[in-house]
């Protein structure tokens, strides 16, 4: 498989995509459908993904000046969030571990993307807004059906109606980021996350999420059995075997059998 060399590069087994571009950090369609197609072919040699902006900024939103320059404004706005759709089903769907370095702001698809990770490393300087209400669009990029499921139902609904604005140390406490780092560090700390869970068990991080996806759509008692099967195929796995005789002879399981 090839990687390209602009928006999108394989470092070591952490697939790195730049999904925003120019000093204000507006959504990059080119690199957002480049990284769509990256991840739905991505083979064995990765082992997570690291989402990252290309300015200070994570990611502001959609080029609004492009929307307003357009002949047709709902052509291409429902043209760019269908492209954006392929990249979020991607993200949601995909495997591997997902960690995004929230740098400055993020918002619009911005934050919608956030919303998909699994992972999500920010600073106090960090700051989450809807940017939808404000120009009279609705969301797009799954936000009014991830957000409620990260920081709950009524507080996604005052967020996106009122285009409130989060700082990352409301954020930490709302749910939507994972990890608050010095503004300094955030690049840093993602990376360094995106590299461990890299070198982890692939095959059990896969059925963690799988779990963890599927848990709201069942029973306790479906999900205890989803849990079993799952735990079952984790023992019998290179994985789950090497991880077991590693803990039984007190060393450090192999990332390479892991």
């Amino acid at each position: 498989m090839t990687y390209d060399a602009g928006s999108v590069s394989l470092q070591g087994r952490v697939l790195r995509c730049r999904i925003s571009d120019g000093p204000k950090g507006t959504l990059d369609m080119d690199a957002v459908r480049a990284a769509a197609s990256t991840l739905a072919a991505a083979g064995p040699e990765v082992g997570s993904v690291l989402i990252v902006g290309g300015s200070p900024n994570f990611c502001t939103g959609g080029d609004v000046g492009a929307f307003a320059a357009a002949h047709d404004r709902g052509a291409l706005v429902g043209e760019m969030a269908r492209d954006l759709h392929d990249f979020v089903l991607a993200l949601a769907e995909c495997p591997l571990p997902v960690v995004v370095a929230v740098s400055g702001w993020a918002a619009g698809a911005g934050m919608s993307i956030v919303c998909v990770a699994d992972v999500i490393v920010g600073s106090p300087d960090t700051r989450f807004r809807p940017a939808y209400p404000s120009i009279g669009f609705s969301p797009d990029g799954g936000m009014s059906w991830t957000l409620s499921r990260s920081i709950g139902s009524a507080r996604a609904r005052d967020m996106i109606l009122m285009d409130s604005v989060l700082s990352g140390e409301e954020a930490l406490r709302a749910g939507l980021l994972t990890r608050l780092v010095p503004t300094e560090d955030v690049q840093r700390e993602a990376e360094a996350v995106a590299v461990a869970l890299a070198e982890g068990p692939t095959e059990t991080f896969a059925r963690i999420k799988r779990l963890l996806a599927d848990a709201p759509g069942r029973s306790l008692a479906e999900h205890l059995a989803a849990e079993a099967e799952s735990i079952a195929a984790c023992a019998d796995s290179p994985a789950g075997r090497e991880g077991v005789d590693a803990f039984v002879q007190r060393r450090s399981a192999q990332p390479s059998q892991a």
